[in-house]
């Protein structure tokens, strides 16, 4: 499958790997299919890509690798919509942005897909050790370093 997109051009995808966000993600009820797409073989983000809006894409990332203790809770209710019996069945990302300086991730709006049925809901959580824009990385100075290695 081809899809279109403004960051990388044209890019082609297995359909089966098209996951579908039945409710949208927040902000865009009608965008439902997307896909991951991975820039690099040991990348730590990720591109979340609407198959049908080119110009549409999140930046995403496990939050376990800034946030080992990250627990997203997930109702037995989401599991079910995601056609998935246990959380160890699905994958977890939250977005990411730049804020300032900083690399931030929103753990109170988790990304879960089920890896089996490629359903994914964007949760609401309530918990207050989290935040919206939790802080992952100061990437001051990051793009001038880059240069030099």
């Amino acid at each position: 499958m081809r899809i279109e997109t403004t960051r990388f051009g044209p890019i082609e995808i297995n359909a089966d790997r098209v996951i579908t966000f039945a409710d949208g993600l927040l902000g865009f009820p009608g965008r439902r299919r997307f896909a991951l797409i991975e820039t690099t073989n040991d990348a730590v983000f990720f591109w979340l890509q609407s198959v049908d809006d080119p110009g549409l894409a999140f930046v995403v990332c496990d939050p376990q690798a800034f946030v080992p203790d990250y627990r997203a809770q997930v109702r037995a209710d989401d599991l079910r919509l995601l056609e998935m019996r246990d959380l160890a069945d699905c994958q977890v990302f939250v977005i990411v942005n730049k804020v300032d300086t900083w690399l931030t991730a929103n753990l109170l709006g988790p990304l879960v897909i089920g890896a089996g049925s490629r359903l994914g809901r964007q949760l609401v959580l309530s918990d207050r050790r989290y935040t919206v824009q939790h802080r992952l990385r100061d990437v001051r100075g990051a793009s001038a370093a880059a240069k030099t290695a």
